[in-house]
């Protein structure tokens, strides 16, 4: 993911939450709100309570990994917050890509309606 495709700050992700459309399910929060820059931007949080800074940088690692898979089909200017859940820990990857595309997907179908 490239530099300019990510969130970093405090007013950035505080935004998104607060005026973003939220889609969940057991393993991800997901916030989106459309942007004016033309590309997808994304912020991925991880707590304290997922386990110590090396399990957290290895989950955000994982995500990060599906947002490139996920961008190279469909791209659209967004930006998006995603947010783990400790119920995420027991799934493999696999099951992460497909929770978390169905996520991404199914906000895009209902911000169409």
């Amino acid at each position: 993911m490239k530099k300019k495709n990510i969130v970093k700050t405090k007013e950035e992700f505080n935004n998104i939450i607060k005026n973003g459309f939220c889609k969940k399910n057991k393993y991800f929060v997901i916030y989106n709100i459309e942007n004016k820059k033309g590309y997808d931007c994304f912020g991925i949080s991880v707590g304290k309570k997922i386990g110590n800074a090396v399990i957290r940088n290895k989950y955000k690692r994982k995500i990060r990994s599906i947002i490139d898979i996920y961008r190279k089909h469909y791209v659209n200017s967004k930006d998006y917050i995603i947010i783990l859940r400790s119920s995420a820990l027991s799934i493999s990857f696999d099951e992460m890509k497909e929770n978390l595309f169905y996520l991404l997907r199914k906000g895009e179908k209902n911000e169409q309606k």
